[in-house]
């Protein structure tokens, strides 16, 4: 068959060495590529489109995955997708006789379906004159979520479980991931949802944005949960583990809820009914004033999640009697929650890998794919690849997992572009008259040890430090390659920040990396948290060292760095404990109100345009005079 020059040919399955992984039509568009069962690179589209949660056929990400791979789309064997259109079949054929909803919701339905299917025509239009020989295969949404938590966790055993909105007629999955295996075993089907609950309540509160779900996290520990009451009149929780929802309060079940992506950005109409707001008052507008109720629902709201959350996970380590848990799914991103995973149920260990939501879709999809390939038995022993540029003391892709298994672990999250300090020589020499408008100088420092201790003193001194190392981080949260650094020790530094850069809501919190063995001496907990997705409390005796990272209720949403998962990272905290005696910086994402920054290009403009002091891109400082 002929698709303009994209040309489509069968390749005997025993062939698979590379397997693409996608996240497409569903917000945070992302595309992975698997070599022989390890990861070679990942990465969000927003990053290359420069538009938050864009949404769509990730080409640009798949165009990026090829090149890191150093293949052409022809090399592809398994072209894996994060959606199945025939997945739950007879449970959407029963809820529409006995729900009968507006025709439109189903028609509406029909038609996206019928819009998504088309992988070879996107491949034809992004991929002109190219070959694809690949099998395309369908992965049930909430399987991949499934298989991005288990399938490259730690965990030789783990209870897995998926919890997000909605994907392919579900809400929520869970199983016991063994080996190289995870399945769904059973799910919360639509219109129930978790994610829904958190996301139509976000809307209420007046943030209307795709993704606005965590200025509500932020904003719960300024309120009290004074509307549990009404709470429990929303979201019902089930003797044996899973929630409902009382659908009086919602619209999404009965009504078309418009789901759009104009210029590549998702929004959703209102999710919530009128009822809503005769149980709890009139809904928030965005440009209304925060007071006391908000904050108080926001506290409400957050309580609510997390007592269905901390039901279904006492329920499954009940059934199963599995100590390990990997989490995954839109919800998964709750760190507040994760956080607490340990105080409110029997597990000992927790996995959730940096790309919860449905961005991390595509690894998920490609390591189910992988691994019903190669019959479950994996790669040959491998763990995660170092990042390359940062030496660890092995060689790429040398050495056993933590718990000696024969599959690919990820335990860290640099699997981004990358960029040469001669590449990044070259933009600065291109753009030296602009540089020195600013009053700013350009050093190079070659020696490592000496930039970091530079960099540490720029902090130490209450400058904001611009920092772009290595490849970009997978996921939402900057990890020391994308990131923005101060001194944790200044009380007013958050509020320098909003003013000079980020110039966000006063209440959302910033947040600290630590070197992973001052962990247990500054916070309540000694763990691995190497994705920053879990919320823990600062011990009491440390919260006026660090004002700058201690939320208003204690708390601190951590980073461990370790020297062997970023070094040049690692180097740069542990000169700034030798300066101050405090072993962490506060460390938030490169950006201004966009994505984080992927390339140099847009790291120097950030720093151009804003008031940051100093930025260092690989060996390179510019510095404000």
């Amino acid at each position: 068959m002929l698709l303009g020059c994209l040309r489509i040919q069968s390749r005997p399955v025993a062939q698979v060495t590379y397997i693409l992984g996608l996240n497409a039509y569903h917000g945070d568009s992302s595309a992975c590529i698997v070599k022989d069962g390890a990861l070679v690179a990942v990465a969000e589209e927003e990053r290359f489109r420069r538009i938050k949660h864009w949404a769509g056929f990730p080409s640009e990400s798949i165009r990026y995955c090829l090149a890191e791979a150093g293949i052409r789309l022809a090399a592809v064997d398994v072209v894996a997708i994060n959606q199945d259109a025939g997945a739950n079949l007879w449970k959407k054929l029963a809820y529409m006789v006995m729900r009968r909803p507006d025709l439109s919701l189903v028609l509406d339905r029909i038609h996206n379906k019928r819009e998504r299917v088309g992988v070879a025509t996107e491949f034809a239009r992004a991929f002109p004159c190219e070959s694809l020989r690949a099998e395309v295969r369908e992965v049930e949404h909430h399987l991949a979520h499934l298989g991005s938590a288990f399938l490259v966790s730690p965990f030789k055993e783990a209870i897995a479980v998926s919890v997000d909105g909605f994907g392919d007629f579900a809400s929520a999955a869970w199983g016991v991931g063994r080996g190289n295996h995870v399945e769904a075993e059973d799910k919360v089907y639509f219109p129930h949802s978790l994610g829904i609950f958190y996301q139509a309540l976000t809307q209420y509160l007046g943030f209307q944005n795709y993704g606005d779900e965590y200025k509500v996290m932020g904003l719960a520990p300024y309120g009290e949960p004074r509307f549990m009451a009404e709470m429990r009149q929303v979201v019902k929780l089930e003797e044996d583990g899973p929630f409902r929802l009382n659908l009086d309060y919602f619209r999404h079940h009965l009504e078309k809820i418009a789901y759009e992506w104009e210029n590549g950005e998702p929004s959703f109409s209102t999710l919530h009914s009128a009822r809503l707001a005769a149980l709890l008052g009139p809904a928030r507008k965005p440009e209304d004033e925060l007071t006391q109720r908000h904050k108080d629902l926001a506290r409400s709201v957050q309580a609510m999640y997390e007592e269905a959350f901390f039901h279904l996970l006492n329920r499954l380590h009940a059934r199963y009697r599995v100590d390990a848990l990997a989490l995954a799914g839109g919800c998964g991103m709750n760190s507040v929650a994760n956080g607490k995973v340990y105080r409110n149920t029997p597990f000992k260990r927790l996995y959730v890998q940096p790309a919860a939501g449905d961005a991390g879709g595509a690894i998920g999809a490609a390591f189910v794919v992988c691994n019903e390939m190669s019959g479950g038995a994996g790669p040959s022993s491998r763990s995660s690849p170092r990042p390359t540029g940062t030496s660890s003391g092995r060689k790429q892709g040398e050495g056993e997992n933590k718990e000696g298994k024969t599959r690919f672990v990820m335990d860290h999250a640099y699997w981004g572009p990358r960029f040469s300090d001669e590449e990044i020589g070259a933009l600065l020499d291109a753009k030296a008259a602009e540089i020195a408008a600013q009053g700013c100088t350009v050093n190079r420092v070659e020696d490592a040890n000496l930039l970091c201790r530079r960099t540490a003193k720029a902090i130490a001194d209450g400058k904001v430090v611009g920092w772009f190392q290595g490849r970009m981080e997978w996921g939402p949260r900057a990890l020391g390659n994308r990131s923005i650094l101060c001194d944790p020790r200044r009380a007013d530094m958050k509020d320098t920040l909003n003013l000079k850069i980020k110039r966000r809501e006063s209440f959302r919190p910033f947040a600290p990396s630590i070197l992973r063995e001052h962990v247990a001496e500054w916070f309540q907990v000694d763990d691995d948290v190497p994705f920053m997705m879990q919320v823990y409390p600062i011990r009491e005796a440390k919260r006026a060292l660090i004002p700058a990272v201690t939320h208003v209720d204690g708390s601190g949403r951590l980073q461990t760095v370790t020297r062997d998962t970023n070094p040049r990272y690692y180097a740069l905290i542990e000169a700034f404990r030798e300066l101050t005696g405090v072993p962490m910086v506060l460390n938030t994402s490169f950006n201004e109100n966009e994505p984080v920054v992927c390339k140099p290009e847009e790291a120097l403009d950030c720093f151009l345009r804003t008031k940051m002091d100093v930025l260092v891109m690989g060996e390179w400082v510019v510095e404000r005079g």
